[in-house]
Order: C-alpha cells, then sequence, then structure tokens
C-alpha cells in the first residue's frame, strides 16, 4: 500500500535506523506477508470472487498470530488489495467481482506482527496469460530487482528510483508517478518516499539498518493514472493493462537482504 495516495499520514521527520530485535519483528511480519500471497496466488481461479481472495488473506495471516495491516488503515475495509486489469492499486476487494479466465490480477498485502510491519506485493494471471500480459508481469518483476540492486548503505534513494524508471522505460512501458514506495517499520508508512523515477545521486542517503517497501507499478500505456469514486481504487486513466510488484527489504552495507521472501 502506497504512501502518496493517503494524504492525511503523518510521517516523522528522521528516517528510522531499526535495531536487531526490530529487524527480527520484521522478518516475521514479512515473511507472514509472503507466504500468503504464495497461497493466494496457488489459489486463484476464474469464477473466485475479489472477496474469496480478501478472506482467505485475513484468515492465513491471524492463523499466524498476526493481524492484517490494511484492514481499517485510513477507512480501507479489506484485508488485501486486489486490482484487476487496468486497476493499478487498492482495489477493493468484493464479493460481487468474479475472476475471470485472462485477468492480470495484482494483490498488495500488509501484516503487523508484535506492532511491526510487513508489506509485499505480486501480480499473477488467472489461467495462462497471453504474452502481452506474460510481457508486463515480467517487465515489472524484473524492475523491482533492478531497483534493489541498487539499494545499499552510501546509495541514494533515487539511485532505485533511476534504476527502475530506465529499465521500465527501455522496454517500451511507463512507471507510475503519482505512487511511492515509503519506508517502514513500527509505522506502515514511514520516510523516505520511494519513487519509482527520478535522478541517480539525489534523495536520502541510505544507511544500513533502514527498512525500505520499494514497489514499481508499471502500465502499458501512459504513467497516469485517476482514483474511481470509492476513494481508493486507482486506474490507468487510458485503459490499459498494469501490474505491481512490492518487496520489503533491508539495507545492509551490502546486498540489501530482501525481508518479504520465503
Amino acid at each position: 500500500m502506497h504512501s502518496r495516495l493517503l494524504k492525511k499520514r503523518k510521517f516523522i521527520k528522521k528516517i528510522p535506523i531499526k535495531s536487531e530485535w526490530e529487524v527480527e519483528r520484521m522478518r516475521v511480519a514479512n515473511r507472514i506477508v509472503a507466504e500468503v500471497l504464495l497461497i493466494l496466488k496457488e489459489k486463484i481461479c476464474a469464477g473466485m470472487s475479489t472477496k474469496d481472495l480478501d478472506n482467505i488473506a485475513k484468515e492465513e495471516i491471524e492463523k499466524r498470530g498476526a493481524r492484517p495491516a490494511f484492514l481499517g488503515y485510513h477507512g480501507y475495509p479489506a484485508s488485501l488489495c486486489v486490482s484487476i486489469n487496468s486497476e493499478v492499486v487498492h482495489g477493493i476487494p468484493s464479493a460481487h467481482r468474479l475472476l475471470a479466465e485472462g485477468d492480470l490480477v495484482s494483490l498488495d498485502l500488509g501484516s503487523i506482527y508484535e506492532d511491526y510491519y510487513g508489506d509485499a506485493a505480486l501480480s499473477v494471471c488467472v489461467g495462462k496469460p497471453s504474452k502481452r500480459v506474460q510481457d508486463l508481469l515480467d517487465i515489472t518483476e524484473k524492475a523491482l530487482y533492478e531497483g534493489i540492486s541498487k539499494a545499499k548503505a552510501g546509495n541514494r534513494v533515487q539511485d532505485i528510483s533511476f534504476a527502475i524508471q530506465s529499465f521500465v522505460e527501455s522496454k517500451g512501458y511507463f512507471v507510475v508517478k503519482k505512487f511511492v514506495g515509503h519506508g517502514i517499520g513500527r509505522n506502515l508508512h514511514e520516510p523516505p518516499e520511494v519513487p519509482n523515477y527520478g535522478r541517480p545521486g539525489q534523495g536520502p542517503l541510505l544507511k544500513a539498518g533502514m527498512c525500505i517497501a520499494i514497489e514499481p507499478m508499471v502500465n502499458e500505456g501512459t504513467s497516469e493514472v485517476r482514483v474511481l469514486a470509492d476513494g481508493w481504487t486507482a486506474v490507468t486513466v487510458d485503459g490499459s493493462l498494469s501490474a505491481h510488484f512490492e518487496h520489503t527489504i533491508l539495507i545492509t552495507k551490502g546486498n540489501a537482504e530482501i525481508l518479504s521472501r520465503v
């Protein structure tokens, strides 16, 4: 879930450096998110409702001794964000919204374990993907890892941003600029904001012990999005497809540790 949509958020100003005991709690919270996302990926099929997915997510998080992070957050009414095809992020699950063969579905999930947050997202196709859908999925996921490769102590936040943007645009796609990644820890949204576009060498200095959520959202036809009347669901303005991948990572002196990976 992204910080920029939530205009009423109140960030603390300083970027927190996590202690080892805090990181350990975040490892658990993020492992729970990763496990539940994999369950959702395995269970998703045509004919399911998006509310079915939300129910599974909530049950599986609670079975693992955690709480859904998104449920009630600034009034969000569900545990899981489910965004389909031209929906970019923050799609609200509904018992009346049924998945169809070939749908591109983005799943964004958070958990709280002992007061610390986990947050991750992935996109999947219902059934066998077309080449169009598979290409978008591959590019978006690869963009995430391009960004993670620059997430090292001594680099700047926009080194991550530039890596994502330059890779995506080199493939003929567009990064969403309205929504950004974010710091994470005892709060779902902490500083710094982590855009998916920018100039290398700009932004806050990355230091060992920082935890951030990197989350490229990639569109086929334009960077521009709009938010629907429900106040949450963001869609591409031209109706083109969108995909979303996210990991929460720990900055170290070497390669980043991906916390939201099983």
